[in-house]
């Protein structure tokens, strides 16, 4: 992505009045910010169905490009990476969210598209329960899956404890922010900070000088939710910032998790709604986690290859349906959004290409969102 890109796309995200979903629609509709920019004088000449409220909104888009090249400036000298939406090296499950920021600020050395990404939230005031489920649970996973990314959002209590846990255990972790990457909130955890952008990183939608009000927290929360395959809920109260992330995991048709507790202990109440009302999958061990999430050991699959289907078979497959069909063949079974991970298709899309395969045959839907292959 170019430096002019970059620049115009850190004006567009600060355009008074203007939501996530616009940003995106312009983005979608003139090709980049650049070209945004270019027609702030005369949108309704390239985007006809242009509101006047969002063509006068951009006609004033230049008076941003000193803040923009102010933010530009610090990102490089912080060494920050700047993800635009459009960018390879952006979010791909951030990406399938209907609202998902046009503009991520990450510094980190972890790969975001990595095979295997994990939220896990909770209250802020967690028990000793909550810390030995942290410490248990990514111990386990670990060791079944060191190549996992940890996610949370740097907060007290659980958040903090999932982060230290998986930096105990040699796991990559990302946290993500309610303000700019020119400050750490809260202070105590400055140090732990540091250690994950050499061991993971830390991501926010925010520019520099952002303070984390209240507000930010529930944008960040999205993120938290959308970097991931999974939402895991360790320990919440009846409301919270946990459930929210829950709820907005759920919207994005990701797994969500919850750890049982003792009945009555008010920082679990949250998770057992969760369990009672079907809105998340009862957690009881890091191995039943990797099983319902369709996770297998790389030894275990050389016992579940299966061989290719023999496509010329199918002549009236199209290119789409073969990159499924080649992404299935390596593997007992795959998620949806793996899928949509590797084959770089949107879900929705993705969605109607596994239905048609499904009635040619050629693979089946199993349980959690899942699919395999067929022989």
């Amino acid at each position: 992505m170019t430096e002019q890109e970059i620049l115009y796309t850190m004006m567009l995200t600060r355009v008074p009045h203007l939501n996530v979903a616009n940003q995106r629609m312009l983005l979608k509709e003139l090709g980049s910010a650049t070209a945004v920019f270019e027609h702030r004088k005369d949108l309704p000449s390239v985007l006809p169905e242009a509101s006047p409220r969002l063509t006068e909104a951009l006609s004033g888009m230049e008076s941003l490009l000193p803040r923009a090249e102010e933010e530009l400036a610090f990102t490089q000298q912080k060494q920050i990476q700047c993800l635009c939406y459009q960018d390879a090296d952006y979010p791909s499950r951030m990406r399938d969210c209907v609202d998902a920021p046009v503009l991520l600020y990450y510094r980190g050395t972890a790969d975001l598209n990595r095979t295997h990404v994990v939220s896990i939230v909770g209250t802020r005031h967690c028990t000793e329960y909550g810390r030995d489920v942290c410490r248990n649970f990514l111990a386990e996973i670990g060791k079944l899956h060191p190549d996992i990314l940890v996610v949370s959002g740097l907060a007290y209590g659980i958040d903090i404890n999932a982060h230290r846990q998986a930096l105990q255990n040699g796991l990559d972790t990302v946290g993500v922010l309610a303000h700019g990457l020119d400050q750490i909130y809260p202070r105590l955890h400055r140090e732990t900070a540091i250690e994950m952008t050499r061991h993971g990183g830390l991501l926010t939608e925010f520019m520099s000088r952002t303070n984390a009000d209240k507000v930010n927290f529930v944008r960040r929360n999205r993120i938290v939710a959308g970097l991931a395959d999974a939402t895991i809920v360790v320990e919440s109260a009846e409301k919270g910032g946990s459930l929210i992330t829950a709820e907005i995991a759920e919207s994005y048709h990701r797994d969500v998790f919850a750890v049982p507790g003792r009945i009555g202990d008010p920082y679990s109440k949250g998770c057992h709604l969760l369990i009672r009302d079907n809105r998340a999958v009862i957690l009881q061990s890091a191995e039943d986690f990797a099983r319902a999430m369709g996770w297998q050991k790389e030894q275990d699959r050389k016992h579940l290859r299966r061989q290719p289907v023999q496509r010329e078979l199918f002549p009236d497959l199209s290119f789409e349906e073969q990159r499924i069909l080649k992404c299935l063949t390596d593997c007992d079974s795959k998620p949806i959004n793996r899928l949509s991970i590797e084959t770089n298709l949107p879900i929705h899309q993705l969605s109607a290409l596994l239905f048609n395969l499904e009635m040619k045959g050629l693979v089946r839907m199993l349980g959690g969102g899942m699919y395999r292959l067929l022989s």
